[in-house]
């Protein structure tokens, strides 16, 4: 009972400490209202907050169970069309009619979902693998955990790099700077430090408190967790990291071509309706004719046909060991003409190996190594591979950190492009600083930086055009102070420089060549040295001399940028801003642009790419801003995604183009018959079962093959084709349209049933055969189709002719049995069809 009433006093001074204004309390006071500790929670308690959390955390990535991605698939405006017509269907008697629609339904609903969620088992898989996981503090133990263990109590300690993962009070902090936009607007970092600040004092000023949807930019911190998923203000606001990003131009172009299609659908159904009241038919007749002929107008499979392919891009690339986070990803990948991309670990290997350090004479200097590696050891902000190189290389590493005493550090960030740290060593009293940094940048913050700079630039252009990256080391003994910041890195002494290199990955000059054949422009974009990556560039065959570096972008107006970037190979000794200068300008001048990165330094031009690459190993903003995620950062894997994204937009044309050139054609036919006619063309049934057998082979559009041309550039989205297409082959199949139907009536003079059985049949054999012609440019007997189109199409005419000959089921249809003589006559003139267009298929699309 006491330990009840414990817990119970605990909750309840919890749920004070949220309900307040947290930022104004003493940190002492607001731990204990938590029930916390400077050593953060006990285990056991933070698991029973876990299991009673009355809020759940708000995921970064959402991951829909079975019932949520099922509905999905029965909530569009179609579907609604449909229902409604089954339940009237049903409601008058008209079982037969109910029971199609709703198989129609059914079936396509559940072919896309099965598709969607295979591909969304196996994206689950690795998305687990790379969520979010942040360091906390707990009983005085430091556990790595899912972000979404975190608990109002948790001690969590951010680093650089960093997305903060939950609403809390900074207890320590050391230099640290956080980016706010996602709740301020602003874009500069804001220090943060432990105080109290007054209640009235706004968001953006207080510098006490650290948010969820935050960045940490620089520095490290210990805070204190306050409010943990849709408690936070990021979740108050409605704001969240995994919020769907504006749709793509092929996504708008598609959207934009389905309204059209839907107005055109309910303009002709409004008609047909009007023609057949004034014809005196009965009004369920025609109602029900209606919304059958809703569903023969509209190209209802179309987000399933997109979904199924882009499903299947992404379960093929996961199983390559790539995550697409945002499918419609995989079409703008297929869309891709210049790839953006760092230098390091994605060119040359992820490993950098000291290559010496050497002291002012260029002599082997182990007291150069032992500085460096003191600093690489002891300061605590980016995990970074030239640190873990210097610590690796130092046999002694061990023996130079005893007695050392950690003072201070000034972290690195992407300006000063240099990091200090401030030890002493046993009784000293004035600590010692050692910078560590860019060449440019530590000679510049020390005594005769310029006479030094003028003494060894020589050698280190030689030194970088041999392909070695140059740090240089520089030390000053300062006085004590409390409290250390960029502004005391001066008078520094020259000691040494460090030399490291990274080697170029096997292989990387073919897979540029292989992403060339596809029309993709490599550019490299780093912020080393021109040396360094001339060597590179031409190592792996692109042109060192189409070379801008970041000063020189630095003085171009935009419009001169926008010029001069597509002729530019390589973009070097460029900072975070001229990265997404960069893709703004490429993007402006008329390209499709990927960027692979995975820095914080990375974060905008990742974002502002049209598809952002990153690395399972990249920091926490550069993968949240990413589109595709690789386990492996391996160009040939991008190759492949390339295809399947082209390969997938193809296919997606193919269908719209095959299924608006019918339902166009069926329009046609529609209006300028049903007048003439004492019946109607088909009943309600058969129309939507011709509908469902036509849909069964396109599903299989998805997996047909495309030709190799379509491959070699990215393709994009022409409204004025798909209308030539449209009004082009709809019409050739409106004139075979008349010419049926003037066979069967004075030809032939058929009754109803089989006026109605012969046009059920030669109208879905016609469709079947004619996405055979027209899925190829070329000569339909030249490119053989997919294979589970093929079958597909092959089983579904054999069952057309077959039906009329069923019994019970063709009864249950109204098809009843041709004579031999109408039955050729049908074949004949889907045989001429097919010739007609395949004559027509190259004016047409030339035209």
């Amino acid at each position: 009972m006491r330990g009840a009433g414990q817990r119970g006093r605990v909750r309840q001074g919890l749920e004070a400490a949220i309900a307040s204004d947290w930022w104004t309390l003493e940190a002492d006071a607001l731990l204990t209202a938590l029930g916390s500790s400077p050593c953060g929670l006990v285990p056991g308690e933070a698991g029973r907050r876990l299991a009673h959390r009355a809020v759940g955390p708000l995921d970064f990535e959402p991951e829909p169970g079975p019932w949520p991605l099922l509905m999905r698939q029965l909530s569009s405006p179609l579907v609604l069309i449909l229902g409604l017509g089954a339940g009237i269907s049903a409601l008058l008697g008209q079982s037969v009619n109910a029971a199609m629609i709703l198989l129609i339904v059914l079936v396509s609903a559940l072919l896309t979902f099965s598709q969607e969620w295979r591909a969304h088992q196996v994206v689950a898989t690795l998305r687990r693998r790379l969520a979010l996981r942040v360091r906390v503090q707990r009983g005085g133990q430091t556990l790595m955990l899912p972000a979404s263990a975190l608990v109002p109590g948790d001690l969590m300690l951010l680093s650089a790099g960093q997305l903060v993962p939950a609403d809390g009070r900074v207890l320590q902090a050391q230099h640290c700077r956080i980016t706010q936009a996602s709740l301020t607007g602003e874009s500069q970092p804001v220090e943060k430090a432990p105080g109290v600040c007054a209640a009235q004092t706004p968001l953006a000023r207080r510098s006490n408190c650290v948010h969820m949807g935050t960045v940490v930019r620089s520095g490290s911190a210990k805070a204190v967790v306050v409010q943990t998923g849709r408690a936070t203000l990021l979740g108050q606001i409605g704001l969240s990291l995994a919020a769907l990003p504006p749709p793509t131009e092929f996504a708008r172009g598609m959207r934009q071509f389905e309204a059209l299609l839907m107005r055109t659908m309910v303009a002709v159904v409004l008609l047909v309706m009007a023609v057949n009241h004034g014809l005196g038919r009965p009004a369920l007749d025609s109602m029900l004719f209606a919304v059958a002929l809703a569903v023969g107008l509209t190209p209802e499979l179309l987000p399933a046909i997109v979904s199924i392919t882009m499903s299947r891009g992404a379960r093929a690339l996961a199983h390559r060991g790539v995550m697409v986070r945002r499918l419609e990803a995989i079409e703008d990948l297929g869309g891709l003409d210049i790839l953006c991309t760092d230098k390091t670990g994605t060119l040359t290997d992820d490993r950098i190996h000291v290559q010496g350090c050497v002291d002012l004479d260029r002599q082997p200097s182990q007291e150069v190594l032992r500085l460096a590696f003191l600093n690489a050891s002891l300061q605590t902000g980016i995990a970074n591979p030239i640190d873990e190189a210097l610590r690796a290389q130092a046999d002694g590493g061990t023996a130079w950190l005893a007695g050392m005493r950690k003072i201070d550090e000034i972290p690195y960030d992407f300006q000063r492009k240099r990091l200090s740290v401030l030890v002493c060593s046993g009784d000293e009293r004035e600590p010692l600083m050692i910078t560590k940094g860019s060449f440019d940048s530590v000679l510049s913050v020390c005594t005769g930086g310029d006479e030094l700079a003028r003494l060894h630039q020589p050698w280190f252009e030689q030194v970088s055009a041999q392909g070695l990256r140059v740090l240089a080391l520089a030390t000053r003994r300062c006085a004590l102070e409390p409290h250390y910041g960029p502004e005391q890195e001066r008078a520094l002494e020259l000691q040494g420089f460090v030399l490291l290199g990274d080697r170029l990955k096997p292989g990387m000059a073919a897979q540029l060549r292989a992403l060339q054949a596809l029309g993709i422009q490599t550019k490299m974009v780093s912020g080393d040295n021109r040396y360094i990556c001339a060597r590179v560039a031409q190592q792996i065959g692109l042109d060192p001399q189409a070379l801008l570096t970041g000063p020189s972008m630095a003085r171009m107006s935009d419009e001169a940028l926008w010029a001069v970037a597509p002729r530019t190979d390589l973009f070097v000794e460029v900072d975070p801003q001229q990265k997404e200068r960069i893709v703004r300008a490429l993007q402006h001048a008329g390209h499709s642009v990927g960027f692979m990165g995975d820095g914080i330094n990375d974060a905008p031009a990742l974002h502002a790419a049209d598809v952002g690459i990153s690395a399972d190993h990249a920091v926490d903003i550069a993968r949240q801003s990413a589109d595709i995620v690789m386990l492996t950062r391996r160009l040939d894997v991008l190759h492949e995604g390339v295809v399947l994204g082209r390969t997938t937009f193809a296919n997606t044309l193919k269908y719209i183009g095959i299924t608006t050139s019918a339902n166009f054609g069926n329009m046609i036919s529609m209006a300028l018959v049903v007048p003439l006619l004492p019946w109607l063309p088909m009943q309600a049934r058969q129309i939507l079962l011709n509908n469902l057998l036509s849909d069964l082979p396109a599903l299989t559009v998805s997996s047909d093959r495309v030709e190799p041309r379509l491959l070699q550039r990215a393709q994009r989205w022409d409204a004025r084709r798909i209308r030539r297409f449209m009004m082009g082959f709809g019409l050739i199949s409106t004139v075979f349209d008349l010419l049926t139907f003037a066979l069967l009536w004075w030809a032939f003079k058929v009754d109803q049933a089989a006026f109605q059985t012969s046009w059920f049949m030669i109208s879905l054999l016609t469709e079947l055969a004619v996405m055979l012609v027209l899925r190829t440019r070329a000569p339909c007997w030249s490119e053989p189709p997919g294979f589970w189109l093929g079958l597909s199409t092959g089983t579904v005419a054999l069952l057309v002719l077959a039906l009329p000959f069923l019994g019970p089921v063709s009864q249950s249809l109204g098809l009843v049995p041709l004579p031999p003589s109408l039955m050729a006559c049908g074949l004949a003139l889907v045989l001429a069809y097919v010739v007609c267009t395949e004559l027509c298929k190259r004016w047409i699309w030339q035209a």
